[in-house]
């Protein structure tokens, strides 16, 4: 079955033909997700008409030598008696119960690899269990593959099979393999998807030329964070949108938790034995910092689907909240098997060996996290500290003024630069990023509350002192004593500063000193302008001059 080519995208007739074609080949092997996936597709496109439906293929000798027990393996293998359906299918000749015979074998060694994971051990033991089947089909799948007798949903199954036993460079070949067979399977693709690394690799393979490839090049795009050419390639997708609704993926909904609570009455109230509603009664627990609860429900989810990377991932975080680290480590470990591409999980690594104070380890993971999100300002801001404690300043201040320049969303990146030049004795540079970082605050018209704020300008007050611009040191200190005197906190040792500060400038001035007009620093408190403003916007992917 040829698939159309990308060129050819707007032959909606002919790709809904083959759609058709697939769902009936992918129910016959029970690939149910790759039922689900074309269903979705075939839905959302226009129906056809009767002289247009594509017939049922023609049976083969073979075909029809195997069709009673063919029909009695899968409806056993419809119950999920797997061992019970391969039985019967046993010296049968067609490809497509050859398949079944050896997909049921498969999925018997993964009941059975369940079902021996004690309650007692969780999921995070999980991966301690092997598939005993695996091996003996490797072997028989290997020797037909170099016969040259598997099909593609055969090759599709020989790939799972070396995946499974970490065979990772075979099991790309076999993949890619696949999907020259057998376009359409979508399973192939996305087994394929996640083997990829990076976009090398990707542009390495040799892929068949198919509708379907775009859907799975925006895929591939997304995951590697390249949003631009995701876009671009989900252009062709927009076509099969009319009438599908896609569920987003269920997330924390960060303070909402009264929509959170309502979310989670009405899945279990749908069904709460699935992976979704454990994941929510999880997130909403974990609202509550009711900890050992969302644990426990995100280990359910686990149970019902140990592949469920955000599931491990937030399993991961909730073991830091209990400081279990041990059990964090092991989780997020879990979710990089899964995915390699979960930037969260390798952060989340990076965090715990921070806290055990291993910084070593700690950049190692942060290294990868910025490897996957190279504009996330969080990721260059956490390798900047560790950079810190392994007293590589210079490195960390790159880390600092790159964050900064790729959109520091928590406003922490020039503050801890800042910071870094005062301990360096770097009082110019320092000067600079207060200033910079007050000017982006007024900017942005937010309400000076926070210790951060006054900070900055106590230290800017000292520093126009020492350089005699009195003016500017008495603007700073009367702002300072106005923003602490809304945190009871540091109120009082800020207000008593700045009243020092500011009797000693009227004593400088009583004795009749002139202020120094010879430092070039731009006033905090002038209006922002282009000329004043000393930000340097440099590329997200050059390390190479970033220091301010």
């Amino acid at each position: 079955m040829a698939a159309t080519r990308s060129s050819e995208f707007g032959d909606l007739v002919q790709i809904k033909k083959q759609l058709i074609s697939v769902i009936a080949q992918c129910k016959e092997r029970g690939l149910v997700h790759s039922v689900k996936w074309a269903s979705e597709l075939a839905f959302s496109l226009d129906p056809l008409p009767l002289n247009e439906i594509p017939p049922s293929p023609e049976l083969t000798e073979e075909d029809a030598q195997d069709l009673d027990a063919l029909c009695l393996a899968k409806s056993y293998f419809d119950l999920k008696e797997y061992d019970r359906a391969a039985y019967f299918l046993r010296g049968c000749r067609s490809q497509k119960a050859y398949f079944l015979y050896m997909y049921s074998r498969y999925l018997s060694g993964e009941k059975k690899k369940d079902d021996e994971t004690v309650d007692s051990l969780g999921p995070l033991e999980k991966g301690q269990v092997r598939n005993e089947a695996l091996r003996e089909l490797r072997v028989e799948l290997s020797k037909k593959h170099s016969a040259g007798e598997l099909d593609g949903f055969a090759l599709y199954l020989y790939g799972v099979v070396l995946r499974k036993l970490d065979l990772l460079k075979e099991a790309v070949e076999i993949f890619v393999a696949a999907t020259h067979a057998l376009p359409l399977h979508w399973g192939s693709w996305l087994e394929l998807c996640n083997l990829i690394t990076n976009i090398e690799m990707l542009k390495s393979l040799s892929l068949p030329d198919c509708w379907v490839r775009d859907f799975f090049m925006a895929h591939m795009y997304t995951e590697l964070q390249m949003i631009k050419e995701a876009l671009q390639n989900s252009g062709n997708r927009i076509l099969f949108a009319s009438k599908t609704w896609t569920p987003s993926p269920t997330c924390c909904m960060c303070g909402m938790k009264p929509e959170l609570s309502y979310l989670a009455h009405n899945l279990v109230e749908i069904d709460k034995y699935r992976v979704e509603t454990c994941c929510v009664i999880g997130n909403y627990y974990s609202l509550r910092s009711q900890h050992e609860k969302a644990a426990l429900y995100f280990q359910r989810a686990l149970k019902l689907n140990p592949r469920c990377l955000g599931a491990w991932t937030l399993m991961g975080h909730e073991y830091m909240e209990m400081k279990n680290t041990s059990a964090a480590i092991q989780a997020y470990r879990h979710a990089i098997e899964v995915n390699k591409r979960d930037y969260r999980a390798w952060y989340g690594l990076g965090q715990t060996y921070e806290i055990l104070k291993m910084p070593f380890y700690s950049l190692y993971y942060y290294r990868k996290a910025h490897q996957l999100r190279p504009n996330d300002s969080r990721m260059l801001v956490a390798l900047g500290e560790c950079y810190e404690k392994l007293s590589q300043q210079v490195e960390a201040k790159k880390c600092y003024w790159r964050a900064y320049s790729v959109g520091d969303v928590e406003r922490m990146a020039l503050l801890k630069l800042a910071k870094l030049h005062e301990q360096l004795n770097e009082s110019d540079d320092a000067a600079q990023c207060y200033i910079i970082y007050i000017q982006d605050i007024f900017s942005c018209g937010e309400q000076l509350e926070h210790a951060e704020v006054s900070t900055a300008l106590r230290y800017l007050g000292q520093y126009y002192f020492k350089n005699k611009l009195y003016d500017e040191a008495t603007k700073s200190r009367v702002i300072s004593i106005v923003t602490c005197q809304t945190r009871l906190l540091i109120a009082f040792q800020a207000r008593e500063e700045g009243k020092a500060l500011l009797r000693q400038i009227s004593a400088v001035r009583e004795q009749g000193e002139p202020s120094s007009t010879d430092l070039s620093l731009p006033c905090v408190f002038n209006p922002l302008s282009n000329n004043t403003t000393p930000v340097r916007r440099v590329s997200p992917l050059d390390l190479s001059s970033v220091t301010p």
